[in-house]
């Protein structure tokens, strides 16, 4: 059993006809508040999970960094948190996190997995953790295609698997007891879902498969995704599943809703008993 804790580590903004593709902007700025110039806040959620024993504090994606703002500044992030910092006032150092997963590769869910040192060396930002990420993840950065090729940055990365600290899953694992990570694609291939057993049931850690409440829609699919027919697919396998165990889902992404369980009406489904940040 773990104990899950939030950590806001900033926010970026994103076109809503992007986050939101094929759906209307007049039904998704229902749901999603925007900008004038059409631009939706999105936040960074990640995670912390402490076993109950102590033995294992695991974070869950990174967010965006500070090491490549200038070239992500399109995106106008802002209140941006050093993970670091945030593990301080949680009462950890960077040199107690023993896993970082990291769902996938994309420079807002991974970028202080590596630091800077006084020298400009790029170096693992958790020295003493197991890196897990997914094997298709790792060969995508090796030959990244032309849709993501902007999105991911060798040095998040690259120094981890230098230092030795990384290790791929290529298949659904019990990484310890009451923590699972199972694959989905559609947004990225093989991007890593994380279920954790808390004390009051299971806790999933969607990423982006379902990156904000207003995604939970089947056919709420973002145009960041590489194949809207497998993520609709993979959503529905996944949702199914959530809907019959009650899970709660945390989601990355939704700068109001932090967590909530979903429910299915007629073939479809919607969030429900939302927290709200």
């Amino acid at each position: 059993m773990f104990n899950v804790t939030t950590i806001e580590s900033g926010y970026f903004m994103a076109d809503g006809g992007a986050m939101f593709g094929a759906i209307p902007k007049r039904a998704w700025s229902r749901k999603y508040v925007c900008t004038d110039d059409n631009l939706c806040s999105l936040a960074m959620r990640c995670v912390l999970a402490v076993s109950s024993d102590g033995k294992r504090k695991v974070l869950i994606d990174l967010g965006m960094g500070d090491k490549h703002l200038s070239q992500v500044n399109y995106y106008q992030p802002y209140d941006l948190l050093n993970i670091a910092d945030a593990l301080d006032s949680h009462g950890y150092h960077s040199n107690d996190i023993t896993d970082v997963v990291l769902t996938h590769l994309h420079f807002d869910h991974c970028g202080y997995a590596t630091l800077k040192d006084v020298n400009g060396d790029v170096m693992p930002s958790f020295p003493n953790a197991n890196y897990w990420l997914s094997g298709q993840q790792w060969r995508n950065i090796l030959s990244p295609n032309r849709l993501e090729q902007d999105a991911i940055f060798a040095d998040n990365i690259l120094p981890i698997q230098e230092a030795g600290l990384l290790h791929l899953i290529d298949e659904d694992t019990m990484l310890y007891d009451g923590f699972r990570l199972r694959l989905f694609d559609g947004h990225s291939v093989g991007q890593l879902v994380v279920y954790i057993e808390g004390k009051d049931g299971v806790i999933v850690f969607p990423g982006d498969l379902i990156p904000t409440s207003a995604h939970v829609s089947l056919e709420w699919i973002s145009a960041y995704d590489l194949c809207a027919l497998t993520s609709l697919t993979e959503k529905q396998r996944f949702l199914e599943e959530a809907e019959s165990n009650n899970y709660m889902l945390i989601y990355y992404h939704d700068a109001r809703v932090v967590k909530s369980k979903v429910k299915k009406i007629n073939d479809n489904y919607k969030a429900t008993d939302l927290h709200y940040l």
